[in-house]
């Protein structure tokens, strides 16, 4: 199993998927169809049935149960690597039977004294960058998680299965690609997307999320003669950020704590501008850290003026818990499945959002499951080999009939 999961994975983090912001389509680069068109052609060797590549590049396939089972479940992962750090020419080093001293990259180091968890991998394969590129394990391992699962299941066929549903999509790193997935044509009971970290994940709570944008306006005068009038929009938009609580900011939370996290200031006397994300497990406390905002709008509006600032809330994304607890079958099936195999789930908290969360919300309950990836988004990013293998044994267990 190891081979095929290897010769999956090496295969698709050499094509680069590079997602980009900021470019009003879907998928955001055309480059997703690249690995896109290659897992369709998988999907074909493999014999899946109803196997789909959408204009929005969205590859979907299924194996259908080989016991006439009814329950239909589906895995996802995304096929787009993050943008802001290359994803060209990934060249990964394999590091086989790791001994737990420091691995040296191009002009950077894998260093047990920083990434603790090394010691704990001591003897197994690991896949790293060659330090110039992202590895792409975010969500390549996923991918590779899958169709390894697949890949077993047909070349097993007597070993009985539920409907076994796929999807690889786009965009996930940059948010919104999933919001054209079609839901109701994936058909699924419930789903899983395979796109966390460590082996032994269950995750199905994650942040209630809003975006603040606060607009200041300002009166430029001549300094010389600004006295009684000038109304310095940049330093007002500093007061507005310094009056928000100190200790919900990012720096200073963990687990379930919320934060205001500021993502962009700019401006000048006669403008200024702010760009927040607000992020919250609790959906009242999320809306305490609304109602903050807006009282320091009236609080600087009162101080230099009506119309000096305004601020505008967006809603993101919502916790998905609350409706996975209204049907838990995905999630005690996962844990059941893991437990199997000797594995002891870890359900923690997801501090950011998913594609899952999105699904969940869109009436597919979708929980996530992890990949044996580590360090995703930078040059250090890593996998474990041995991990990946117990994924997918997890995987096999999930899809199994019972």
């Amino acid at each position: 199993m190891k081979n095929t999961i290897l010769e999956y994975f090496l295969k698709y983090v050499k094509i680069d998927t590079m997602s980009m912001e900021d470019q009003n389509k879907v998928p955001s680069t055309d480059k997703q169809f690249n690995l896109a068109k290659v897992l369709v052609k998988d999907l074909e060797e493999l014999g899946l049935e109803d196997i789909k590549l959408t204009e929005h590049c969205f590859v979907t396939a299924v194996l259908k149960s080989n016991c006439n089972s009814n329950l239909h479940i589906g895995f996802v992962a995304h096929m787009d690597t993050i943008p802001g750090f290359s994803g060209t020419n990934v060249n990964p080093q394999i590091v086989n039977n790791y001994d737990g001293k420091v691995i040296k990259l191009k002009g950077i180091e894998l260093n047990p004294k920083q990434f603790p968890f090394l010691n704990d991998l001591v003897g197994k394969t690991l896949i790293t960058t060659d330090g110039t590129t992202v590895l792409g394990a975010d969500d390549k391992a996923g991918v590779a998680d899958i169709m390894a699962m697949l890949n077993y299941y047909v070349n097993n066929p007597n070993q009985p299965h539920v409907n076994i549903h796929v999807a690889f999509t786009p965009d996930e790193e940059i948010g919104g690609g999933i919001d054209y997935m079609d839901v109701k044509g994936f058909g699924c009971d419930f789903a899983y997307t395979v796109d966390g970290l460590h082996y032994d994940e269950i995750e199905y709570e994650n942040f209630n999320a809003s975006s603040a944008l606060v607009e200041v306006s300002g009166l430029d005068i001549h300094p010389g003669s600004a006295k009684g009038q000038m109304k310095n929009a940049a330093r007002i938009a500093m007061e507005f950020d310094s009056l928000l609580p100190e200790f919900e900011r990012p720096e200073y939370t963990d687990g379930y704590e919320g934060f205001n996290h500021l993502c962009e200031i700019s401006g000048e006397v006669g403008s200024a501008k702010l760009v927040y994300i607000l992020r919250n497990h609790d959906k009242n406390k999320l809306l305490k850290q609304q109602n903050d905002f807006m009282n320091t709008e009236a609080f600087l509006n009162n101080k230099y003026g009506k119309g000096t600032v305004k601020v505008t809330i967006k809603h993101s994304y919502s916790n998905m818990r609350e409706l996975i607890e209204k049907d838990d079958r995905c999630v005690k099936r996962a844990e059941v499945a893991m437990r199997s195999l000797g594995i002891e789930p870890v359900s923690n908290p997801i501090r950011g959002g998913t594609d899952g969360a999105k699904l969940t919300l869109m009436g597919l309950n979708t929980p996530n499951i992890g990949t044996g990836g580590y360090n995703c988004h930078g040059p250090y990013e890593m996998a474990c080999l041995e991990e990946m293998e117990l994924v997918v044994k997890t995987l096999i267990e999930i899809a199994k009939e019972q």
